[in-house]
């Protein structure tokens, strides 16, 4: 079977329901995105033989998970009646903090994220009884640690574990409007079209059917992430009006050769054929165009200021758990003794290494100069310090 055959919407469609036994994807809309990026995948990403078989993968992940999501809700109509209220978005350029805040207001009970193997997983939904023991749990943590053997060092450019908090670009690739495609494969096409001309409001409602699915099971307050979010906001809100934001803050040019580096990694999982230089130029597109959206939405009053909370990555890196209450008390929430310590033990376990040697600025054949001068608006705007290039 050629390339064209493997990656041919339909044929993919149809393995995917007589593999799950159903035929209802729910809402149309979702059809362009497999069209564009299975075409991209074809014509563009320059797949290895492992490549091949990682997008056939996702492609048929993504595909199942919808018509089991689907297929659940029809059998349990009640679920759309469930409601996702007041939910907490983290938000801001990638390789800004964003996961490592995510991961520790995750340690707090009273808040609930969607976990990597529930995610990956969705059906049955997840239930109180068996939500630490479910076997879906092992099954994803071993392909999970087949990555960091496809690739090593994989899982300290992006660490993942199943039973950590999962972003929402993962969600949306059910839709196959996601950001995740872009980041993971060469696909220009798809990326433009994704940053510049894709209808988000289908990915947010099928995001929202996802959340009403794994809450029918396990109820919480949403805590939810996905730097990609940044580039839509507008339709995030449309979604979710009352949403509460927290967006984070760090020098664009260290963030953009920080993004391009893994970038690089998670394609080489799939191709023989990628160069930093290559992502480098995606990022400061993507991270440039992204940054000029959010300082309009918000100059103009689409989001509430009063929704809104900004972190600067400095002040969060210098003092966390002066920054943990700064948002605890924006967003009106009881920071209880319990999920401080939760949290100081989790920083205490997952140190991290900041980053070093992962990436340098001169790796991305970027100009400095030229890239500082287009962000300097945004830098001036929210605070944001010029960083030491590494």
């Amino acid at each position: 079977m050629n390339l064209e055959q493997r990656f041919e919407p339909q044929a993919l469609i149809d393995a995917a329901c007589e593999q799950v036994g159903a035929d209802d994807f729910g809402a149309d809309g979702w059809q362009n995105g497999l069209q564009r990026v299975t075409e991209a995948l074809v014509t563009e990403a320059r797949l290895s033989e492992i490549g091949v078989e990682v997008a056939y993968a996702d492609m048929m992940r993504a595909l199942k998970n919808r018509l089991g999501v689907i297929a659940w809700r029809n059998q349990n109509p009640r679920i759309a009646e469930e409601k996702i209220s007041r939910p907490i978005f983290i938000v801001g350029q990638p390789r800004t903090g964003t996961t490592i805040l995510y991961d520790l207001l995750a340690q707090d009970p009273a808040l609930r994220t969607p976990l990597t193997w529930e995610v990956d997983e969705p059906c049955p939904v997840p239930r109180p009884e068996t939500y630490e023991t479910d076997p879906r749990i092992a099954q994803v943590q071993a392909s999970i640690e087949m990555s960091e053997h496809i690739i090593p060092g994989f899982l300290k450019h992006h660490p993942m574990d199943a039973r950590v908090g999962q972003e929402c670009v993962r969600i949306t690739a059910s839709e196959f409007n996601s950001m995740i495609f872009s980041v993971q494969y060469r696909i220009p096409s798809y990326q433009r079209w994704w940053v510049h001309e894709a209808d988000q409001a289908g990915a947010y409602a099928y995001h929202r059917g996802f959340l009403q699915h794994l809450q029918s099971g396990v109820p919480g307050d949403w805590l939810l992430k996905s730097p990609a979010h940044l580039w839509h906001l507008d339709a995030l809100l449309a979604e979710y009006p009352d949403a509460l934001i927290v967006q984070t803050h760090r020098d664009p040019l260290n963030v953009m050769s920080s993004v391009a580096a893994l970038t690089h990694h998670l394609r080489r999982m799939s191709s023989d054929e990628s160069s930093i230089t290559d992502c480098a130029a995606q990022a400061y597109e993507e991270i440039t165009v992204g940054l000029d959206r959010e300082i309009a939405w918000r100059s103009s009053g689409l989001i509430p200021e009063v929704q809104v909370v900004d972190v600067r990555f400095a002040d969060f890196m210098a003092d966390p758990w002066a920054t943990i209450k700064g948002i605890y008390e924006r967003l009106d929430r009881d920071l209880t003794d319990d999920a401080d310590a939760r949290m100081r033990r989790f920083l205490a376990e997952h140190p991290g290494d900041g980053g070093a040697k992962r990436y340098t600025w001169s790796d991305t054949g970027l100009d400095a100069q030229q890239v500082r001068a287009r962000v300097t608006g945004y830098q001036e705007r929210y605070g944001v310090p010029t960083e030491e290039l590494r």
